[in-house]
């Protein structure tokens, strides 16, 4: 029963509910997964890496634990094929998109947590965490590329990248444009809005390092 509730999004219990059923959606396990990872990263960077500094540690709890890396920790096991979604949201690409991913991933960390405890959740992820610990603490990858940008923006031309939706396509796909200074940088694509934006971002930051402008 843990498991179909990790798995219930919102969209398909108000589904089934409107037809006199009573289907809890995942909503309260994701609140409790959320802590549940964060304090499984944190057990990770506080035990393997004992030369981290607080203000390291943080760091690295925000990149291992956000949005990105859940998602694509789901997206290995393909979690999306498994979760019952409502018809709206099955049309539109909520199996890809990364909110749900992530937010059902978490789920999925809870309930494992309220069936076996925080040993069981470290038995199944610890590796998959401790593999993205090493690979941001080694600098080898930009993990938010929003804020890589913002970063570089102030930096270069003391002014924040401006983000325009342009439109949402025949597929239900978000366009987002990123303006700097007043031209079109960059032109990202994705299953929302947010998606979009992480996508232009990413082309706008490997554009500035590349013509070092």
């Amino acid at each position: 029963m843990l498991l179909f509730n990790a798995l219930c999004h919102s969209s398909y219990a108000y589904e089934v509910n409107q037809l006199g059923r009573n289907i809890k959606n995942n909503e309260r396990l994701e609140f409790l997964g959320d802590a549940v990872v964060e304090l499984v990263v944190c057990d990770i960077l506080y035990n393997k890496y004992p030369e981290a500094t607080e203000g390291e540690m943080a760091k690295a709890k925000g990149a291992v634990a956000s949005e990105e890396v859940l998602t694509e920790i789901a997206s290995e096991y393909e979690i999306g094929r498994y979760i019952f979604l409502g018809k709206g949201e099955e049309k539109t690409g909520g199996r890809t998109r990364s909110s749900i991913l992530a937010d059902t991933f978490e789920a999925i960390c809870a309930a494992i947590y309220l069936d076996g405890g925080l040993r069981k959740v470290k038995d199944v992820f610890e590796a998959k965490f401790e593999r993205v610990i090493e690979v941001f603490l080694s600098g080898q990858r930009i993990f938010d590329y929003k804020t890589a940008l913002q970063e570089i923006t102030q930096e270069r031309f003391r002014e924040l990248p401006e983000y325009r939706t342009l439109k949402v396509d025949d597929n239900g796909r978000f366009i987002v444009e990123l303006y700097l200074q007043g031209k079109k940088i960059s032109t990202g694509t994705g299953s929302s809005k947010k998606d979009a934006e992480k996508d232009a971002a990413k082309k706008a930051y490997e554009f500035l390092v590349s013509n070092g402008e």
